[in-house]
């Protein structure tokens, strides 16, 4: 085993690398639809799904999101939305290897089909039973919700990157039974039944090792870090720690 420390960023790259080497992105992309819900995390994996098939000219991560969790002293509302959201330009779909311009979810979530994806992220990781779960501000579930009814009703699958610094104790269920109660206050809580891609996922797909978390967290910029042991083949080692160098780098994401 070796290990290897990784900043929120680099995970979230690593995490967008990885989701665009998932065989059934790499099957859907080129026929059929694939609709990346705007996150920050899913901002990376829009930029790596997009360079698969270049055109990435049209795509900025800069304000690719709803709500988002930012610091007590940034101008924000309680619900974790801009004050100005004027130049949001929508979810990334990508239809027959073509990206639809200025398009969101709700735009085609009917005419989503089994085979179709849909790439949502997460904001509460259960690492245990590998679950993730979305805060929701919109008082008529937001994009969870549609999300799910395409993944239910139609069987269009459902991946949520989300990064380990995301993860939380305790159930998911309970959690949210509770913060969603009557007189509860806040943002509501919805645990979704996807397919939960970490940066452990991401290792696997790109340099087939297993990866564990073993310890976390770290100050100046290195805030919510994680730090992974790794092991595998001497040549599958070799392969993730080259890898992981090449996004160790990457700068934090600033709103």
């Amino acid at each position: 085993m070796f290990q290897f420390m990784l900043t929120v960023a680099a995970g979230k790259r690593l995490i967008g690398k990885g989701m665009a080497a998932h065989p059934a992105i790499k099957t859907a992309i080129k026929s059929g639809t694939i609709v990346i819900v705007a996150g920050t995390t899913n901002g990376y994996v829009a930029e790596e799904l997009l360079s698969s098939i270049g055109q990435t000219e049209n795509f900025s991560r800069t304000r690719y999101f709803r709500g988002v969790t930012l610091p007590p002293n940034y101008k924000r509302t309680d619900q974790g939305r801009l004050p100005d959201e004027s130049d949001f330009k929508g979810d990334v779909v990508i239809r027959d290897g073509t990206l639809l311009k200025n398009t969101t979810i709700e735009d085609v979530a009917e005419t989503l089909k089994e085979g179709d994806i849909i790439v949502k992220g997460g904001n509460a990781l259960d690492t245990a039973h590998k679950r993730a779960a979305v805060l929701i501000g919109n008082p008529t579930g937001g994009t969870v919700f549609v999300s799910l009814k395409a993944a239910i009703g139609k069987r269009v699958r459902l991946i949520m990157p989300i990064g380990l610094e995301k993860r939380i104790s305790g159930d998911l269920d309970d959690l949210a039974r509770r913060v969603n109660a009557p007189g509860s206050k806040g943002l509501r809580l919805m645990p979704a039944p996807g397919e939960v891609f970490t940066e452990i996922e991401a290792l696997s797909m790109l340099a087939g090792v297993r990866a564990e978390l073993i310890a976390s967290g770290g100050v100046s910029g290195a805030e919510g870090s994680i730090w992974l042991g790794i092991s595998g083949t001497p040549e599958a080692e070799k392969e993730a720690e080259s890898l992981l160098k090449s996004v160790a780098d990457e700068t934090a994401f600033v709103v």
